[in-house]
């Protein structure tokens, strides 16, 4: 079933109206987040082995009457998600392009550094320069990380030959553990290989600083208590199992990842 031309037009014209409602009615809802009834929640992979079901637990203990949907997967498809309205809440990272109707929360500045294998001998600058035969290993080209890497390395007239491209960051980081080449990602990415970093260094990333933003995207009619106490959360169980223990190992980070006030 399709709306004729009279119903499209009648719609445009009830649109921001029927938003309002519906955040009226959200607000009224999980005014108080203990009688909350419903949240659809989604988060990129970076976060579902510590953050996601830390705050999963936490939900389920603040909203005990809530039924609860979470859904992994890109930062594409959580925002495709979003502006259909088959989620409330997404944990993504921030792409460049504007958000249109969506509300974007700023959680964490994630910094991209270099990660070589330990056994590499060569400078960083010969690496990135490819004056090397260490080839690059790349996210593959449809995710947003992957994008914001391919535009630095643009503007600073860097050309990298890669032949291996990957989704899961695990995959990566065991290829460069194997010496089969070295990446760029982040600290937060880097965090999560933790049986692999015993045969990783990392490095900043040579020339002027780059970095992704991660954060809360919210649907306009999704209610503020829902938001602050997920946003609340998140900010915690990232600082207590991620940026803390980087801060300890990797003091020159201190300054670059951080949580966004």
């Amino acid at each position: 079933m399709v709306l004729t031309p009279t119903g499209r037009n009648f719609l445009r014209n009830i649109a921001q109206a029927m938003q309002s409602i519906r955040k009226a009615t959200a607000e009224a809802s999980s005014g108080n987040v203990a009688d909350a009834s419903y949240l659809r929640v989604g988060t990129i992979e970076d976060l579902d082995s510590d953050v996601t079901p830390e705050l999963a637990v936490h939900l389920s203990q603040k909203m005990p009457e809530c039924n609860f949907l979470y859904h992994t997967g890109t930062s594409h498809e959580i925002i495709k998600m979003l502006r259909h309205r088959e989620l409330d809440l997404g944990i993504v990272t921030s792409p460049s392009k504007s958000l249109n109707d969506l509300i974007d929360w700023p959680l964490l500045r994630d910094p991209f550094v270099a990660v070589l294998p330990k056994s590499a001998e060569s400078s960083l600058p010969d690496i990135v320069a490819g004056h090397t035969k260490l080839p690059f290993l790349q996210f593959s080209s449809d995710l947003i990380i992957a994008a914001q890497i391919e535009a630095q390395l643009r503007r600073l007239g860097v050309q990298l030959p890669n032949k291996f491209e990957c989704g899961n960051n695990q995959t990566l980081m065991a290829m460069v553990a194997a010496g089969a080449g070295w990446t760029i990602t982040t600290p937060l990415l880097f965090s999560r290989a933790r049986r692999f970093q015993p045969k990783l260094q990392m490095h900043p990333f040579p020339g002027k600083s780059f970095g992704r933003t991660l954060s809360l995207i919210t649907s306009p009619d999704c209610a503020r208590s829902v938001i602050d106490l997920v946003s609340s959360k998140v900010r915690q169980e990232l600082t207590r199992q991620v940026i803390a223990d980087t801060h300890r190992t990797i003091p020159w980070l201190n300054e670059q990842f951080t949580l966004i006030d």
